[in-house]
């Protein structure tokens, strides 16, 4: 498997997770709306960018990034190295080490699918 389509496939995993984690354990309508809205925009664009063959990874590796960031502040919330007011907002399910856990991952996986997905200058004579 090439990296643009391991790089995918995290993408379409961290879509899904942070999909499923919004519907079942998010209690506020408005945030859940939010965070539906912007997975369905990161997954149009992931689509998009497969049936162009790899073009346009900008696009899709912005997404991740700003994914990466977002679980980056959630775990900074949830440490308290920071204060945003949110700390509600990155609760999974209630418990302090699965949330810990939780935005862990996804932040790992949507920081591994930037490096995977940007793309790169050939090296001469390759």
């Amino acid at each position: 498997m090439d990296k643009t389509r391991f790089g995918t496939v995290l993408v379409v995993a961290v879509l899904v997770v942070q999909t499923l984690a919004s519907l079942v354990w998010n209690a506020d309508a408005t945030l859940t709306g939010m965070a539906l809205a912007f997975n369905l925009v990161a997954g149009v664009s992931a689509w998009l960018f497969t049936r162009r063959g790899g073009r346009g990874a900008w696009v899709v590796a912005g997404w991740c990034a700003g994914f990466a960031g977002w679980h980056v502040v959630g775990l900074g919330e949830l440490a308290g190295w920071w204060t945003t007011g949110l700390d509600a907002v990155f609760l999974v399910a209630s418990s302090y080490q699965l949330s810990v856990v939780y935005q862990a991952v996804l932040a790992t996986a949507a920081g591994f699918a930037v490096h995977l997905l940007l793309p790169r200058r050939s090296a001469p004579g390759v």
